[in-house]
């Protein structure tokens, strides 16, 4: 059995749950601010919805959460080969400009509970959650913009999202940045099709 099925508590991270949790903290500033005031905004304005794990045996404590929003993937605008390579087990008589996608927004792990293998758990059951059926929507595709930095990128790696573009030269002219410019997140995806088969 996982942590988070037999030791936490599913819910939406609203505020509520915020002013009667400690400081959630995943050692990265930005998720960390996200978490803390910023999500509730994004909620309310319906660019997302953001939700968490709590510990049963201390609900204050926010073991992970998470953000998702609407998005799609557009394949006309990708290089061919990375186009192939997306719609490659997608039927040719369902084959569209787009594909309906989930963009996990922010994702974060509780710095006190990492090493435990919770960051896998979090992915598994976002998966999980849309191949449901109850699901209320179509969804192909799980898309990130992982940080480009090392341990972001390895963990999606891992749990089997691939890069988008091939290449970080390839993602910034697809992004319009200029050559010297850097690239901060890199855009990965997970084909949710290998979990419904």
């Amino acid at each position: 059995m996982s942590f988070l099925a037999t030791e936490c508590t599913f819910s939406v991270l609203d505020e509520t749950v915020i002013k009667s949790s400690k400081l959630f903290d995943c050692g990265h500033s930005d998720l960390n601010d996200f978490f803390s005031s910023d999500c509730i905004a994004y909620s309310k304005e319906l660019l997302g919805k953001s939700y968490c794990f709590r510990l049963d045996a201390d609900p204050s404590i926010i073991t992970c959460s998470f953000t998702v929003s609407n998005d799609s993937i557009k394949v006309n605008s990708l290089p061919n080969s990375r186009k192939k390579k997306l719609i490659k087990s997608i039927p040719r008589t369902k084959q569209f400009r787009s594909y309906p996608a989930v963009l996990i927004g922010r994702l974060g792990v509780n710095q006190n509970f990492k090493g435990k293998g919770i960051g896998r758990e979090l992915l598994n059951f976002i998966k999980s959650w849309f191949i449901d059926s109850n699901n209320k929507t179509g969804c192909r595709f799980l898309v990130v913009d992982a940080y480009n930095e090392p341990i972001p990128v390895k963990y999606y790696q891992s749990n089997d999202f691939e890069y988008l573009f091939s290449s970080e030269e390839q993602e910034k002219k697809y992004m319009g940045k200029q050559v010297g410019e850097a690239l901060e997140t890199r855009l990965m995806y997970f084909d949710l099709i290998v979990l419904s088969s």
